[in-house]
């Protein structure tokens, strides 16, 4: 079992930054990868972001070069660090693991980021 706090979002202008964490519990975190997911109002939840067990990274088109996605394994912990925020990142954002033996997904609850323009 694997449990997600996210915790971080907020309001923010355009242009400017924000960092999510999420903080996993179980001495798996090291092992397994990491996922951020956004959720736009009347849109489906979209990946923005992976991180794998061995620290290699992954982003969607829209946030590359904006967004970074880092782990801690010591804190249990992997973040989101979001610049230049324009109102199109405005949304939900879940962490996420699947658990490959288990076959299926853990999600945090979600935390609010909106950007005004």
């Amino acid at each position: 079992q694997v449990q997600l706090v996210e915790s971080g979002g907020g309001l923010v202008q355009a242009g400017g930054s924000l960092r999510l964490s999420c903080a996993a519990s179980g001495s798996m975190f090291s092992t397994i990868a990491m996922n951020w997911y956004r959720q736009a109002p009347g849109k489906q939840r979209e990946l923005v972001a992976t991180i794998t067990s061995g620290a290699a990274t992954n982003y969607a088109d829209s946030v590359k070069g904006r967004f970074t996605i880092s782990r801690d394994n010591a804190k249990n912990t992997v973040y989101l660090q979001m610049n230049s925020l324009n109102a199109e990142d405005t949304g939900v954002y879940y962490c996420n693991t699947h658990l490959l033996w288990l076959g299926r997904d853990y999600w945090g609850q979600g935390t609010q980021v909106t950007v005004s323009s």
